[in-house]
């Protein structure tokens, strides 16, 4: 599975502005909206945070992949952000998160989403890439970063 195959290009943002966990998972789910992919927003942050509710989606080393199901949504979207200062997002390491990957997928759509998941997670395990992902200053750049390590596969 591809990044490109779920992450939205147009909810992509090289400076988030939110400080705490809710106003990330905001101004997420607010690019998702702006991009036309999803349009109840309340909804689906309440969603994301009664996920979050059962445990952190700060999964450490400096990264969130906060996600959750809607009826909302046809098939696996995503969000992607990074926050210069970092997040207090009450994270398995109890470090800041810097690096956020929202993901929504169809109520009936376990594979896709585990899938996804699972690629974020090995993605993301990788320092050098991190390190890439938090020095870019524009959406375009990150793009451009999420589509060459998707040709490399």
């Amino acid at each position: 599975m591809k990044i490109m195959d779920f992450l939205n290009e147009k909810a992509i943002c090289a400076n988030l502005k939110a400080t705490t966990k809710d106003e990330v998972i905001e101004e997420l789910i607010e690019l998702l909206v702006k991009a036309n992919v999803i349009k109840d927003k309340k909804k689906m942050i309440k969603i994301l945070l009664d996920r979050e509710a059962l445990g952190s989606t700060g999964i450490g080393q400096g990264v969130a992949i906060p996600h959750g199901k809607s009826e909302s949504v046809k098939h696996l979207v995503a969000a992607f952000g990074i926050s210069e200062k970092g997040v207090d997002f009450d994270s398995l390491d109890g470090e800041k998160v810097y690096i956020f990957f929202l993901l929504v997928a169809p109520e009936d759509s376990a594979g896709p989403h585990l899938k996804a998941l699972a690629r974020i997670s090995r993605l993301l395990k990788d320092r050098y890439f991190r390190d890439t992902l938090k020095l870019a200053k524009e959406e375009k750049t990150l793009l451009k970063i999420m589509q060459q390590e998707d040709s490399k596969k």
